[in-house]
């Protein structure tokens, strides 16, 4: 069986402060990826000249809003065999690639990996951040560190564009719901930037979006046994 392919998708809108680093990062593993979709939403700064200039980076453009459907759109063009995402603020830890496709390239019943997450603060702690996250770290069911393969997107279907934040929670509660089979790997393949600017911490809506994706895994399970 030949290795899997994968291409990276990037949701991104002005994102230029970080997004050169974010890009290089990608490249600290041996497997390289197919290719690089940076989504772009409208930017009105350099991101898109920054990401033009990147190795194996190609441009979407974003018609519609929100990190549900740009990562739609993301995963539409995308051509390899498996997909994974990293945010424009975001670093993948050397090796990121060569540990998840080596792990599912040995088994093809692995749909879905993830690792551990290394949360590191910029500035002052921005508000509904966790501190004792910081320091160590901890298992990140989390878009970064997902690598997926593509059948699992055509079975699931995509994000949900409803919650401009917690689709990736009702994501994985869906996978999980489904019985996809997952593997949590212990290594450190991400290193995430907390500011003042993340989506998922300065969303006013975030909790009700939250509490929307649990209660659709709820009633999903209560489906399926019957109740």
């Amino acid at each position: 069986m030949r290795p899997l392919t994968v291409s990276v998708v990037m949701a991104v809108r002005n994102g230029e402060r970080y997004l050169a680093e974010a890009i290089a990062s990608i490249f600290g593993s041996h497997r390289r990826p197919l290719e690089i979709l940076l989504v772009d939403g409208g930017s009105t700064d350099a991101t898109v000249a920054i990401a033009a200039a990147q190795p194996l980076t190609r441009i979407v453009r974003q018609q519609g809003t929100g990190i549900a459907d740009a990562y739609n759109l993301g995963i539409a063009s995308a051509r390899g065999d498996a997909i994974a995402f990293l945010s424009h603020d975001d670093l993948w830890a050397d090796g990121k690639l060569d540990v998840q496709l080596a792990a599912m390239d040995a088994d093809a019943s692995l749909m879905l990996t993830v690792g551990l997450v290394r949360h590191v603060l910029v500035g002052d702690a921005p508000p509904g951040f966790r501190v004792d996250l910081l320091g160590r770290d901890v298992p990140g069911f989390i878009m970064e560190t997902l690598v997926a393969r593509r059948e699992v997107f055509d079975a699931l279907g995509g994000f949900d564009a409803r919650l401009a934040t917690a689709e990736d929670v009702d994501w994985f509660a869906r996978a999980h719901d489904a019985g996809v089979r997952i593997a949590l790997l212990p290594h450190r393949l991400l290193t995430k930037r907390i500011h003042g600017s993340n989506a998922s911490l300065t969303d006013g809506k975030g909790t009700r979006h939250l509490l929307s994706a649990l209660r659709a895994s709820v009633g999903r399970k209560r489906g399926s046994s019957g109740a």
